[in-house]
């Protein structure tokens, strides 16, 4: 069945003003395989699988789908030829009914079959195991669960390509199994799957072929058995990786009596995090870990105040002060960049400028604003300092890829020259190689002597630049780790232990 394609994209190309995102690419597709598209953010895989789908038009090159050449002209006309999209952002509708959402659309008939519709909806979201009622407001589901009927959408419309454009970023590891054991079913029916993930691990567990793409241009196809992952990333980034294999901790000066540059006692917030007590030292870079909903991210938001404070103490360089809002968390030397970037870290309509000098401008006061002159050799020195790649300061910096959009916002709180810096994910959904920059950043800053908290959803990358490890189970602290007993195995034995 693997030999027989259904796809074959040749000589694609396309360009926007001023940029050429595309060059002579070619894709193929198997019936029954399971294809992952990779590359580093500004690669072109989305810009590809978007000529697939009839969003882009291609300047040149040619789609042959089932051996016939075929012209999209609408995601309609892909839609109808068969192909079947989820992408990374979920597009569904929040007050329509999870049934209205799978179903919408796929009927030219005026009068719709109520009853009949909730019951096909039911018999799919249980043969995938999607814990939600047809009826119920899709509002009212997870962003999980929300995810996964976008893929049952897809999956219904009899596809014969399916594109999954990053759909594990929001599951956990029960789900994404789901997902997995979802698309082997789909696979043995014949069905070709484009496989977009920036999970390594991910691309070796589920599939057969890889395509790596770099600056928009084919750089090779390969048998995932026969890629080492250090070789798939080293063609991913166009570098030898020696240069990541060496990234070390970086450790703080060892000194009982220092005095912690932020310390907390008994800290909660509205959130419902339980009052913790937690301390950073000067250049010392420490993280949250802990599953998913384990906590990590309200206690962060509950030091930045994002969330309501409810209870506890804080200190600063053992000086007690008054922390309840964002801004005095800024004005006492504090950053925190946000789980969420596309949600509360860019502003979209906003260019690369306003968004870098956002903080500092806040901490000034609006009735003070900085000269356009002002930001604009800001904006300048950060965009060369972290390579920023944009077309220049006044892009909208929704126009970036993520990892540039992660790198302003970065950039943002670096500008405030904060002593101490919160970072939440802050290499979520973005390439290898900017996630490699991020890290070495990280510990120069810390090397340099600010202090940071590190939180990611991979511990591997948290073991490479923590020196300390705070551990979390439903909600409150179960334990630390550092020094030799910082592994993998004893983070995943304190999590299942909760501590003991």
């Amino acid at each position: 069945m693997l030999s027989e394609n259904i796809l074959k994209m040749e000589g694609i190309g396309k360009s926007f003003p001023g940029v050429r995102a595309l060059h002579n690419v070619d894709l193929t597709l198997r019936k029954g395989e399971i294809h992952a598209l990779m590359g580093e953010n500004g690669a072109g895989k989305s810009t590809l699988i978007k000529i697939l789908t009839g969003v882009y038009q291609k300047d040149v090159g040619r789609i042959i789908l089932e051996g016939r050449p075929v012209h999209f002209r609408s995601p309609q006309d892909a839609q109808n030829m068969g192909i079947g999209t989820v992408f990374q952002e979920i597009a569904l509708c929040p007050n329509l009914t999870v049934a209205e959402n799978m179903f919408i659309g796929r009927s030219r008939n005026a009068f719709v079959k109520w009853k009949q519709m909730n019951t096909k909806a039911a018999e799919m979201l249980s043969s995938l195991g999607i814990p939600a009622s047809p009826t119920q407001e899709l509002a009212s589901c997870s962003i999980a669960v929300q995810q996964m009927i976008a893929i049952a959408r897809a999956v219904d419309m009899d596809c014969k390509i399916l594109i999954l454009d990053e759909p594990t970023s929001s599951l956990d590891e029960d789900e994404v199994q789901k997902l997995f054991a979802l698309m082997r079913q789909l696979k043995d029916r014949g069905v070709g799957i484009i496989f977009i993930t920036h999970f390594i691990d991910e691309v070796y567990a589920i599939s057969d072929r890889i395509t790596v793409l770099r600056n928009g241009e084919l750089i090779g196809e390969y048998q995932t058995s026969a890629l080492p992952q250090i070789e798939l990333i080293s063609k991913m980034m166009g570098k030898a990786l020696s240069d990541v294999s060496a990234i070390k901790k970086h450790e703080p000066p060892e000194s009982d009596d220092s005095v912690p540059v932020f310390e907390a006692k008994a800290l909660s917030s509205a959130a419902g995090v339980r009052p913790f007590n937690f301390k950073i030292q000067k250049g010392e870079v420490n993280g949250f870990a802990g599953l998913l909903g384990s906590g990590r991210s309200e206690s962060v938001r509950a030091i930045f105040a994002a969330d309501k404070v409810s209870g506890g103490e804080v200190k600063i360089n053992g000086r007690r002060v008054k922390i309840k809002t964002p801004l005095q968390a800024m004005k006492q030397g504090i950053g925190y960049l946000p789980e969420d970037r596309k949600g509360d870290g860019i502003i979209d309509e906003l260019s690369v400028c306003d968004n870098l000098i956002l903080a500092l401008q806040v901490m000034k006061g609006f009735f003070k604003p900085l000269s356009r002159k002002q930001a604009e050799e800001f904006a300048d020195q950060f965009i060369k300092k972290l390579d920023i790649k944009t077309p220049s300061p006044n892009t909208p910096i929704k126009s970036l890829s993520g990892g540039n959009q992660q790198k302003v916002i970065l950039a943002r709180w670096l500008l405030t020259q904060p002593m101490y810096l919160i970072l939440d994910e802050p290499t979520r959904g973005i390439d290898v190689g900017t996630k490699v920059e991020i890290q070495k950043l990280v510990l120069k800053l810390a090397a340099d002597g600010m202090s940071l908290t590190f939180i990611s959803s991979e511990i591997d990358e948290m073991l490479r630049v923590c020196s300390r490890l705070i551990v979390m189970k439903d909600r409150e602290i179960v334990g630390e780790l550092s020094g030799m007993n910082l592994t993998e195995q004893d983070v995943m034995h304190m999590i299942a232990q909760g501590g003991k």
